[in-house]
């Protein structure tokens, strides 16, 4: 390895709400860290934001992810958007995240990798104007309206069930294909006021606006939707995880414990790629509890009696044990007990933060 490696305490590789709070809190919590992100993902795709509590509607999801990268980067780590083609353990335990043009060496991995979508065949409306992919997310929006659930499949046998709490116009498009779900879901579903379409869709017609109007199928039918969702799986990204040998379950999600540990010592994993809803908010959760976890592992006070008699004691020359570089960081920022907010409002100036709160 070349002298010029950068070296980090922690590595997270994905840039969703999920991998930008772990690093937010590894960050925060004294430890060197640096993101590498490929871009895009599930987050990134949404018109506007739901669920998240502070978050207004009118956000969208690019809007929500550069505010948290400009927010993990004032705290000090770094940010790199480029893809990651390798890590590898070295001799001494750490890792190599190799991306096509950065590499870092680090003590911790955190892959925040997600999953991909399975898309159906078009024709399909455009993601966020008739195409959802988030139930949790979305079916409030489609309460008393015509809505499509999309697949041949259990879930999508379930799905079509669940929306009936929200409409009473619930269709289920089989596109041609025959159902695959099992004979007691097939009673299940033909007692629910479902109506299952079996023609493949010819054609698509769209509002003005850009939203789905209605699907026109090969038998001739024309029914309205005003939206709807396709259930054809996931495709979860862990070929790095592979790599390194961790442990997945059954569905192809990575094994974690509650603070996002992996089987692989030293790797940890958060957000869509691991079991659990995939939702906005359980991710962030997810990112600091393994903020949390890293430090736990990492900190290195309180430190053993043992060790420290093998290093002769401890003195203030010791202390704190965060780089110096974190340390200028943290200082300099607004957010710091002696930083410019805490000097302004010691000397009894009115901060933006306090005046708008009167507004």
């Amino acid at each position: 390895m070349s002298e010029d490696v950068p070296e980090y305490d922690v590595a997270v590789v994905g840039g969703g709400p999920a991998g930008l709070t772990a690093a937010l809190y590894t960050t925060r919590l004294g430890h060197d860290t640096a993101v590498i992100n490929r871009g895009g993902g599930r987050a990134a795709m949404m018109l506007d934001t739901h669920n998240v509590i502070g978050v207004t509607e009118e956000v969208s999801g690019n809007e929500f992810l550069q505010t948290a990268v400009e927010q993990v980067k004032a705290y000090g780590a770094a940010y790199h958007r480029d893809f990651v083609t390798d890590i590898e353990r070295t001799d001494d335990g750490r890792f190599r995240v190799v991306a096509n043009d950065v590499e870092v060496l680090t003590d911790r991995v955190v892959l925040a990798t997600g999953f991909s979508d399975v898309r159906p065949d078009p024709p399909l409306p455009r993601t966020g104007r008739g195409l959802h992919w988030c139930l949790h997310c979305d079916a409030f929006m489609f309460v008393d309206e015509p809505v499509f659930v999309m697949g041949n499949g259990e879930a999508a046998a379930h799905v079509a069930m669940i929306m009936l709490n929200f409409t009473p116009e619930v269709d289920l498009l089989l596109r041609g294909e025959e159902p695959a779900w099992s004979e007691e879901t097939d009673a299940q579903l033909r007692a629910h006021p479902v109506d299952v379409i079996e023609a493949e869709i010819e054609s698509m017609e769209k509002r003005e606006d850009g939203w789905l109007e209605a699907f026109v199928f090969e038998d001739g039918t024309r029914r309205e939707y005003r939206g709807g969702f396709p259930m054809y799986g996931s495709d979860y990204n862990t070929d790095l995880a592979e790599s390194l040998g961790v442990d997945l379950t059954d569905d192809g999600t990575i094994a974690v414990d509650d603070h996002g540990r992996t089987s692989v010592d030293g790797v940890y994993a958060v957000g869509d790629v691991v079991p659990g809803h995939n939702q906005i908010p359980v991710a962030m959760g997810q990112g600091a509890k393994a903020g949390i976890g890293i430090h736990y592992d990492t900190r290195t006070f309180p430190m053993a009696t043992e060790e420290i008699e093998e290093r002769g004691g401890l003195s203030r020359e010791d202390v704190p044990a965060i780089s110096d570089r974190l340390r200028e960081t943290a200082v300099a920022h607004e957010g710091h007990a002696g930083g410019p907010r805490a000097d302004a409002e010691g000397r009894g100036e009115e901060t933006e933060d306090a005046a708008n709160a009167d507004d």
